[in-house]
């Protein structure tokens, strides 16, 4: 079977259009790859915290969780975030079901070597990859949500494009983030152009003088760890543009691809 991790981030959810969902659906059917999508949720967390005043700060594009940011965040992912994914791909047609990483040990985490610094903000170790399986054979979509769990019942709080990555490592999935925007954009002689393809060197050089900064460095970073662990492709792409999706999963030039090495396109 061939898979196909589609990350969605939180701040792009509430505004993905129908069409979006369409191509999802449109891929299960044409079954020539099977789609699994992990969602974040951050701005409707931060919009939370702000309202019950529960003060928030990011290190590197992660957001820093203790007890109380622990609960709220969970209860944004695993609730009324995922939900909404699976309602959406309801009103197309499809028929997906959702949960959380902590579901039958689904996403097994520990805390990341930053703990002190981060608190309860976790990395994967191992996808409980039963539980996508079975989903999938029972015909549905599996949504999943980024809280991990170890093995004493802890709860971490995963960046959503760690997770994404981790799961499609362990299915050997193509992995495919959705963005507002055609890929990564560099700026040259004053305009912004969209890079079609970039290495791995090349990305951590922009990293390194800031071309690449916030919630871009997590996600560059888990592809990069996606295609060491042979993840066989990463992908930047516009989820706003109808079909850009179904593109993608057909092998064409959409968005920007993330490969080991090969420069800059």
């Amino acid at each position: 079977m061939n898979y196909l991790v589609i990350k969605c981030g939180g701040s792009v959810l509430d505004h993905l259009p129908r069409s979006f969902y369409e191509d999802i659906v449109k891929i299960q059917e044409i079954g020539e790859w099977t789609p699994v999508i992990v969602h974040g949720g951050g701005p409707l967390i931060t919009s939370l915290l702000k309202n019950l005043n529960v003060e928030t700060q990011f290190v590197n594009g992660l957001r820093v969780t203790d007890h109380q940011v622990l609960d709220i965040v969970e209860m944004v992912l695993s609730g009324s975030v995922n939900k909404q994914v699976v309602r959406n791909l309801v009103e197309v047609g499809g028929s997906a079901v959702g949960v959380s990483g902590v579901d039958g040990g689904l996403l097994k985490a520990v805390p990341t070597a930053d703990a002190q610094t981060l608190g309860f903000v976790g990395e994967v170790v191992e996808v409980n990859q039963t539980i996508i399986e079975g989903i999938i054979q029972h015909g549905h979509i599996p949504v999943i949500s980024p809280i991990g769990i170890d093995d004493f019942g802890q709860r971490y709080n995963i960046n959503g494009d760690i997770a994404a990555s981790a799961v499609a490592k362990a299915l050997g999935a193509k992995l495919c983030f959705i963005s507002d925007i055609p890929g990564i954009l560099v700026e040259k002689d004053g305009m912004k152009t969209k890079l079609d393809k970039v290495s791995k060197t090349i990305i951590e050089e922009m990293i390194e003088d800031q071309t690449i900064y916030g919630g871009m460095i997590p996600k560059v970073k888990a592809a990069i760890d996606g295609l060491v662990h042979n993840i066989p492709e990463v992908g930047i792409i516009n989820g706003f543009e109808k079909n850009s999706l179904i593109d993608y999963s057909k092998g064409k030039t959409v968005g920007t691809k993330i490969v080991l090495e090969e420069g800059i396109a």
